[in-house]
């Protein structure tokens, strides 16, 4: 979590904790743990305490759907007092909770959680408690604020189309971050995000080394996910690639398998079974930020098309998607692979792309498709008199090969833009 408001929760959170003498978490109206109170007590130490909902709330920061939707069951969203929620073990819930709704203006912003012991805390501790949360809500309430002017202005820079328009945002940004706007920065795109809505995006206090956060489109009808994020050196990426999979986890990405996969598995699909993620180049300053999205989403794009690359792909380690991403999508479906990318001609679009990953040798490549080598010569005639070009060619070899990669970023972009 990386609000500047981390050490008032912290402090806030061991307050309830002491008022009430029990341990007391702080989630985010999304279920995303903000702290946790330091209450010492030896009882509450006891490992029964940490049933499985709790257990997978710290370690994970967060709640699954499924415990946020049977929580909410109990009125939490509605309520403005303490919630008792009874103990449920078929719902991985083995101690009751009391919940406390922390609100601002009458908007919930998010909930502080404690064990219920018998006899528990009393009214007047209870009320106590609900004061402190007034002041919890008002500074989530602000942030909450803040976070949403960040996000429109990171949107207006990565979506202006005039280089004047984009001053403007960039400046707009600048000043709301203050002196943070001149530190090392990158920028991560997630895509394509599970919803359509917009609003539907994770908080960018959940994001570790987060600044701004947006949803903006991604091809026709779909959304993707920009984070601006900050660095300490151009060389320890950590904290980029750690909000990365956080989002791909969130979105279904899977992003434990980031950088596995074999070349057949590459070559075979189009891509990535979910969403894929892209990391431009650090820089200093917001004055490239243009510049930084277009390689994050470049990335993005190849990462989707080539699974090998993702799903986290960083910009600097896409080889010849910098350039295919670059190309109009006429330019990059060059005609000369049109009779390869027919269904019946599958195999030998994957036969070509192989042997020409492999720099055309043929021992190397029989053995990545697991054929024998005649077999591979006998399917490169035939890739010749389709494609009619000369395989001993180093042109035209080189143009088969960027043609075979700009039809599989064109597969990738069903469910992406291009430039």
């Amino acid at each position: 979590m990386t609000s500047e408001h981390r050490g008032d929760y912290e402090e806030l959170v061991d307050e309830i904790s002491e008022l009430l003498g029990a341990p007391a978490t702080l989630e985010n109206r999304d279920f995303e743990l903000i702290t946790f109170g330091a209450y010492d007590s030896e009882g509450d130490l006891d490992p029964s305490a940490l049933d499985p909902v709790r257990t997978r709330s710290i370690l994970t920061r967060r709640s699954t759907t499924a415990v946020r939707a049977w929580f909410e069951g109990f009125g939490i969203t509605r309520a403005t007092g303490p919630v008792r929620i009874p103990p449920t073990p078929e719902a991985g819930v083995n101690r009751g909770r009391i919940c406390l709704p922390v609100r601002h203006r009458g908007v919930v912003h998010g909930y502080i959680w404690l064990l219920d012991d018998d006899p528990g805390p009393s009214e007047r501790q209870l009320s106590a408690a609900m004061e402190v949360t007034t002041r919890i809500g008002a500074l989530l309430a602000d942030e909450a604020q803040h976070g949403a002017d960040l996000s429109r202005e990171l949107r207006a820079v990565l979506t202006a189309e005039r280089d004047w328009q984009r001053d403007m945002a960039i400046a707009e940004l600048r000043t709301a971050l203050g002196s943070r706007a001149d530190g090392l920065h990158t920028v991560v795109c997630v895509a394509p995000w599970p919803t359509a809505d917009p609003d539907d995006a994770p908080s960018v206090r959940t994001m570790p080394g987060a600044t701004a956060l947006c949803t903006l489109p991604w091809g026709a009808s779909a959304q993707c996910v920009a984070l601006l994020i900050r660095l300490r050196s151009t060389d320890v990426l950590t904290p980029a690639t750690t909000a990365a999979a956080r989002l791909l986890e969130r979105a279904g990405g899977g992003a434990s398998s980031a950088g596995a996969g074999s070349r057949q598995a590459s070559t075979s699909a189009h891509g990535p079974a979910g969403p894929a993620a892209g990391l431009a180049t650090p820089r200093s300053g917001l004055a490239e930020l243009g510049t930084a999205w277009w390689e994050a989403s470049a990335a993005a794009r190849a990462a989707l098309a080539e699974a090998r690359l993702g799903p986290v792909a960083q910009w600097a380690a896409i080889g010849p998607f910098r350039l295919l991403t670059a190309l109009p999508p006429d330019v990059a479906r060059d005609p000369v692979v049109h009779a390869l990318l027919f269904p019946v001609h599958r195999e030998l679009a994957r036969t070509a792309e192989i042997y020409l990953d492999c720099a055309g040798q043929a021992a190397r490549a029989a053995a990545e498709l697991g054929i024998h080598r005649q077999t591979l010569y006998y399917r490169l005639s035939r890739i010749e008199k389709l494609t009619g070009l000369d395989l001993d060619d180093g042109e035209d070899r080189l143009l088969l090969h960027m043609a075979l990669k700009g039809a599989r970023l064109a597969r990738g972009d069903a469910m992406g833009p291009s430039r």
